[in-house]
């Protein structure tokens, strides 16, 4: 602290809010440092898989520079609010003691008042109350001990400017993180991640040396304190005028309007075809914003539209049988209705590529590529999405991927038209189990809300977990306790139709020891992966014990992929998954190689059960004679559709791109599955691609929103 007396040389400076002494000045040149050691850090990550021009490297590091002081503005009004109220007249007599006692009453009141602060439970009323009390105790010290003010308030000020540094430098190592898992800035993910902070944080704390990690960090922030602590304590010496800060705050405020005009104006400049180059330009801060404000996108609003007549008449030559502004048409079974037990498989971020038939040479999923050989395989099936929820949505509404938030999540998700809802038309038993908490992304509301019984972890009793980490259970716990349930639901005679969601094949991929050849310890996502097969294992070892086996259809299929990250908007490759439907004696064995999507699963495997009903799904049987092919890809707001070779994605603001799919050939590969493409961007766009995926996504919005997707 002998730092601060030690400039008196400086004390006759003018202080104001942007010279070089002012802490303003100093936190942004911090940021922009940091926001451009990041930016370098992404370039050169495995993750980017792309090469950048002379001109998008400019585009990158100049355009950045600029949105990163422009966020900066912004987001420093707290700063400007604290530096504001540094000043001496405060503490002067009655002043002082006039403002002591509000905050001492301030102080109780909240402290033993039923305050609003109250009614949103949580940790919001300990936290206003620390922060009210933290003020109240060093404002008393500073009126009450006058001759060591400044050294109080030296203290203050290293903690509040260690705090600001904090941010921006976790703010940075969190961006990091997320782009390692996903390969862009952060996006409508991260906004869950937000809402859902216990599970996030336990599964940061399971997946990463968390401690060495923060120390880290630490010494890093407390660096960058020290130095501007020490570059600013002129400021701090000599503290601006009434009328310095009048004119600073005028001047903040003009800039704070510029900044709020011109960062949207900045995010419009990130155009480029390559991705990495738009993800690299932005600013994260900004993009978490976008997307928390976003998180439903009106179709008309956004998207290119039709007139909604033309866009059902369009949908009628995909969906035989339907009329008017709906998709309700009746399927009609080629046989005699076969009400066999159901249990629907979907897989944790299970990409194709992890099976040995796909080009996998780690041998990780024996028992699958095995299961497989037994089994109808579905070789060239597109997930919708990159979320759970995304797959979740798939396979129990069968509609294409809605814009911006799954129906899953939304607050209109319940009493949805779904595969439950059929089931139960035929008198089965339908139930989710999920060996995790079924609050985590909203689906105890959605299954519950639409008619499933729901066995999540809190059904568990202690003694059925052998293995938990911040997902839930191990898989294979969750698999013995399916097999109780399966059983129980067999001794009352009726069919049953369960959906298992698995979790073991997450970050940070522990499971339990002795299992496979890879140790948990190693967090490794091959041993997530080897684990989750090992336990599927295990399950059909017990299911094969069971009196109700033999009358079972198995449906095992991923929900997504395991990364999203790729050069264009939607990468198929990080699309392609794997799905087989198992039930010996009753599916013949066989290879399907046409093109279909993750929403066409379910129909089809209504159709392999001859069920006869009235369907309102926009997914298809895949061996009808009048299924097209097609699949559908998306992002949260990226919709694509897969058809004739050709991606077509339609974006907000009523972008349109095109690419040619260029087949791919791995003679390593069988030729079914060689389903591998290069994508290729279109300047003569086809028009009837275009306007059937507008279509698609169009009415489903328009069903959805004027609630005729209920059942």
């Amino acid at each position: 602290m002998l730092l601060y007396f030690s400039n008196s040389k400086h004390s006759n400076h003018k202080m104001n809010y942007f010279n070089k002494y002012s802490p303003f000045i100093n936190l942004i040149v911090v940021f922009v440092f940091v926001n451009i050691i990041l930016r370098l850090v992404l370039l050169f990550h495995p993750i980017t898989q792309s090469s950048f021009g002379v001109i998008e490297i400019f585009k990158i590091f100049s355009f950045g520079f600029v949105s990163d002081v422009l966020v900066f503005i912004v987001a420093s009004a707290f700063l400007w609010l604290y530096l504001l109220f540094l000043y001496n007249s405060k503490y002067d007599r009655p002043t002082g003691f006039i403002i002591f006692s509000g905050m001492l009453v301030l102080l109780l009141y909240i402290t033993f008042g039923n305050t609003i602060l109250n009614e949103y439970g949580g940790s919001a009323p300990e936290v206003a109350i620390s922060f009210v009390a933290f003020k109240t105790f060093f404002f008393g010290l500073m009126l009450f001990l006058p001759k060591y003010r400044k050294r109080i308030r030296l203290v203050l000020y290293v903690i509040t400017i260690f705090i600001f540094v904090l941010v921006i430098v976790q703010n940075a190592i969190s961006e990091f993180f997320f782009w390692n898992e996903f390969g862009v800035r952060y996006n409508f993910i991260a906004v869950d991640y937000l809402v859902y902070t216990n599970t996030v944080i336990g599964n940061i704390m399971e997946s990463y040396p968390v401690i060495p990690l923060f120390i880290v960090v630490g010494l890093i922030s407390g660096l960058f304190t020290y130095f501007i602590v020490l570059h600013t304590q002129p400021f701090l010496n000599q503290l601006p005028s009434f009328g310095d800060k009048l004119k600073g705050l005028g001047i903040y405020i003009a800039l704070f309007i510029i900044a709020l005009f011109a960062i949207p104006l900045m995010a419009i400049q990130e155009k480029s075809s390559n991705v990495f180059t738009n993800e690299l330009q932005a600013n994260g801060i900004y993009k978490f914003y976008v997307a928390f404000m976003n998180n439903e996108l009106e179709f008309d609003k956004f998207y290119t539209t039709m007139p909604n007549e033309e866009a059902f008449k369009m949908l009628q030559q995909q969906l035989p049988g339907i009329n008017g502004e709906s998709t309700l048409h009746t399927i009609k079974g080629d046989s005699t209705e076969v009400r066999k037990n159901v249990v629907l498989i979907t897989i944790e971020s299970l990409s194709e590529d992890f099976m040995t038939e796909y080009g996998n040479e780690n041998h990780i999923t024996p028992f699958l590529d095995s299961l497989s050989h037994q089994s109808l395989q579905f070789t060239n099936l597109y997930a919708v999405g990159n979320r759970t929820v995304r797959g979740l949505e798939a396979v129990t509404m069968c509609i294409p991927p809605s814009a911006a938030e799954s129906v899953v999540k939304r607050k209109d998700n319940k009493n949805k038209f779904t595969t439950g809802n059929i089931f139960k038309q035929k008198g089965y038993t339908v139930k989710y189990i999920y060996g995790g908490d079924a609050y985590f992304d909203n689906m105890q509301d959605f299954f519950g809300g639409n008619g499933y019984a729901i066995i999540d972890k809190q059904s568990f009793l202690p003694e059925e977990i052998t293995f938990a980490n911040i997902w839930g259970v191990c898989d294979e716990d969750m698999y013995v306790k399916a097999i109780m349930e399966m059983n129980k639901e067999a001794n009352q005679g009726k069919p049953f139709f369960n959906h298992i969601m698995t979790v073991s094949n997450h970050r940070p991929f522990t499971y339990p020891e002795g299992k496979i050849d890879i140790s948990g310890t190693s967090k490794s996502r091959d041993g997530g992966v080897k684990y989750t097969d090992y336990a599927l294992k295990q399950f059909f070892k017990m299911a094969q014990q069971q009196s109700w086996f033999k009358n079972t259809v198995f449906v095992i299929l991923a929900d997504h992929c395991a990364s999203s990250s790729g050069k264009t908007e939607l990468p198929l490759d990080k699309y392609r998954i794997p799905a087989l439907v198992y039930s010996p004696g009753f599916i013949k064995p066989k290879h399907f190689d046409t093109l279909m999507s993750q929403i066409d699963v379910m129909p089809t495997v209504f159709g392999l059960l001859h069920f006869n009903y009235d369907s309102k799904f926009y997914g298809q049987d895949v061996f009808k004679v009048d299924y097209k092919p097609r699949a559908f890809v998306a992002t949260y707001q990226d919709l694509g559709l897969i058809k004739d070779n050709v991606l077509t994605i339609i974006s907000p603001v009523r972008k349109v791109k095109q690419f040619a799919l260029v087949h791919t050939k791995n003679p390593k590969l069988k030729p079914e599955f060689e389903v591998h493409y290069t994508e290729v961007p279109m300047t003569m766009l086809r028009e009837d691609l275009i306007k059937e995926t507008i279509s698609y996504y169009q009415t489903s919005a328009y069903l959805l929103k004027n609630k005729k997707m209920d059942k």
